[in-house]
């Protein structure tokens, strides 16, 4: 009898998340007493808002722990429609609520895709998306972008790779692993031409609240057929909490409620209660302190970064990492990360959790770790 597990031939594609291995190497050193700086995981440092948690335990005290609508909490999903600008407001009915927003777009891609559709996809990019993509029978299109192009897809790139099984073009804005902005005249030429071609636009704005240059807005501007995710996670420090929405076009609302309530039955009910917070005048502003605290962190780093010998080309406009092109330093960012994380204790992401564009010659460093921190690590690479 053989002692290997029966796998489905889909597993074959769906890579590991290599930033784990890191991670796990990391614990093990401060098992030991090593200390040890994490920049590899993306997680912000803060913790939930005070108003969020309490919200939870009100909520918690209340017995509120039923399931609820497969969508959502009708006045959540209301709270959400009205966090949006006026003139392009959606209905609430168009909002459905998910376990995170990784759930979100494994719903807009059961939505979507066959068997052997394509999505065109940016590299480097965030990689789970293209394992959602496999999971679901279809073919994740990565097509290479590099700084000249801002990290991102062009309209004459998705013109050029479009073939008859193309389905979908997937954007996230700001980015991960580079923190790219799609800008607001870019979004809308991106909008038209899958329009043109006849595709639907995925639009992961999950990172919305950390932006800091450029005009953001949401691809909802671009037309009322695009599928917009976000979630609490990033923003609103509500990680662990596992929350999430999909906005989708009017005509797959019933579709969509069909999944929610196959795949999830509904989303953590008291996850939702506490969301109910997370709109609050104080927990905005609190928001926005993080924020400009984000800010701070990265215009410390992205030039320690650049003295150091890393190069840099773009600052990243919006989310909590640098992709940094260590081409100059290593032919192996993975063996590279290692050896840093073993002679320094600063542990850091390599770039083939991110695709295959240059992935050998990149780096992802996470700024969601206290100033201080960024400053040891700084000098600990220094030295």
């Amino acid at each position: 009898m053989s002692s290997q597990p029966r796998l489905a031939a889909r597993l074959a594609q769906i890579q590991p998340f290599h930033v784990m291995e890191v991670l796990a190497k990391a614990r093990e050193m401060e098992r030991a007493g090593r200390s040890v700086i994490h920049l590899e995981v993306g997680e912000p440092d803060f913790p939930t808002p005070a108003p969020i948690v309490a919200r939870a335990e009100q909520a918690l005290r209340a017995g509120l722990t039923r399931y609820t609508p497969a969508e959502g909490l009708p006045e959540l999903r209301a709270a959400i429609a009205d966090h949006y600008p006026a003139a392009i407001r959606p209905s609430p009915e168009r909002i459905a609520l998910v376990p995170g927003s990784s759930a979100a777009l494994l719903v807009a891609f059961a939505l979507l895709l066959d068997p052997g559709d394509e999505v065109l996809l940016a590299d480097p990019g965030y990689p789970c998306n293209a394992n959602f993509i496999h999971l679901l029978g279809g073919v994740p299109k990565r097509l290479s972008c590099g700084p000249e192009v801002n990290y991102q897809l062009r309209p004459e790139a998705i013109r050029a790779h479009w073939s008859e099984r193309t389905r979908a073009v997937l954007v996230g804005s700001p980015a991960n692993p580079t923190g790219s902005l799609v800008t607001a005249a870019e979004m809308t030429a991106v909008a038209d031409q899958v329009r043109t071609l006849g595709g639907t636009l995925v639009v992961d704005e999950l990172y919305h609240g950390l932006v800091y240059e450029g005009d953001v807005r949401t691809a909802l501007h671009d037309g009322d057929d695009i599928f917009v995710v976000n979630g609490f996670s990033k923003y609103h420090g509500m990680t662990g909490w596992r929350l999430g929405w999909l906005v989708a076009p009017a005509g797959y609302r019933r579709a969509v409620a069909r999944l929610c309530q196959n795949l999830f039955i509904s989303a953590p009910t008291i996850s939702q209660q506490a969301a109910l917070a997370a709109f609050a005048p104080e927990v905005s502003a609190e928001l926005v302190r993080r924020r400009e605290a984000f800010r701070a962190r990265r215009d410390l780093l992205v030039p320690a970064l650049r003295q150091l010998g890393f190069k840099v080309p773009l600052l990243p406009a919006g989310a909590f990492y640098v992709y940094a092109d260590v081409s100059d330093l290593t032919d192996d960012s993975a063996a590279f990360a290692a050896r840093i994380l073993e002679q320094t204790g600063v542990a850091i992401t390599p770039g083939r959790d991110f695709g295959v564009y240059r992935q050998a010659e990149h780096l992802r460093f996470s700024y969601a770790a206290p100033l201080e921190q960024l400053e040891e690590a700084v000098r600990r690479l220094s030295a």
